[in-house]
């Protein structure tokens, strides 16, 4: 029998980081093909304005702010759409922080917030929402990763590790859920202009609108495998670094990034 795969038709999508850039995008995309998607973020007023802006749309979004860190509240958040919307039959679990690392000006509060958000957001509505799917015996599940997971960047060291954890444990986890007949797939995304990619501190080569990124994305719904990675032009060039030898991939993005020649950030003055 093959792996279950979401359709309008069979129930609620559910997005997180929905509020802005590719969630926001992406909600909009799979109202446009009959969803009803419930949108989760913090900001409200952000989720109420997605909806009045998407009320004639064939399916409709249906906000329910909540916080991805606060993991009592993702689970009451899922209850309430089930209550209020309808089964969930697919997850997109988009919500992520970036926030540069940079190794003369460690910050371990960063590096924890990226965790937070990025991979422990992520298991927090993964958790209640998988519980239902194998109660009814299918379901759909997206994790947004990024091409960032292949190999370090540079200041990308919280987000970049945080993705590929998020990698390692959907290949390990998809043994499992492919007998509960959940298809999961992880969608390593290159470089896409969003609020998040502002604050990235090197260059980003291939860089996406996000529109684009989105529509790629719920074609990769509609029909892709489990990792779908894209721009191409992009990806497919990261995966053959990644196997390049330490030596000579460290240097290469050194110079790529233009890293070589960037100045020190000041150093943290600590308290006596």
């Amino acid at each position: 029998m093959a792996l279950y795969r979401a359709a309008p038709a069979d129930g609620v999508a559910w997005v997180t980081g929905a509020s802005t850039g590719i969630g926001r995008s992406l909600a909009r995309d799979l109202a446009a093909e009959g969803y009803t998607v419930a949108v989760t973020a913090r900001d409200e007023e952000r989720l109420a304005t997605l909806v009045q802006e998407t009320a004639g749309l064939p399916g409709r979004i249906v906000s329910f702010p909540c916080d991805v860190t606060d993991e009592a509240a993702m689970d009451k958040t899922v209850t309430a759409i089930e209550r209020e919307a309808g089964a969930i039959v697919l997850a997109v679990f988009n919500a992520g922080g970036y926030f540069p690392t940079r190794g003369e000006r460690l910050d371990v509060l960063n590096i924890l917030k990226t965790y937070e958000i990025n991979f422990f957001g992520v298991i927090y509505g993964m958790v209640p929402v998988v519980d239902r799917m194998r109660a009814r015996g299918r379901g759909h599940v997206v994790l947004v990763g990024s091409a960032s997971s292949y190999f370090g960047w540079p200041s990308a060291a919280s987000y970049g590790s945080s993705k590929a954890a998020l990698n390692n444990f959907a290949e390990a986890i998809k043994h499992d859920f492919d007998k509960i007949n959940i298809r999961l797939q992880i969608m390593n995304l290159g470089f896409v202009a969003t609020p998040l990619t502002e604050r990235a501190q090197f260059k980003m080569p291939a860089l996406m609108k996000v529109e684009d990124c989105s529509r790629r994305m719920a074609q990769a719904i509609r029909s892709g495998g489990f990792e779908p990675n894209f721009p191409h032009r992009l990806t497919w060039v990261l995966k053959f670094v990644r196997i390049l030898p330490f030596r000579l991939r460290y240097p290469l993005i050194h110079w790529v990034s233009g890293w070589k020649k960037r100045p020190l950030a000041p150093a943290r003055r600590r308290k006596a």
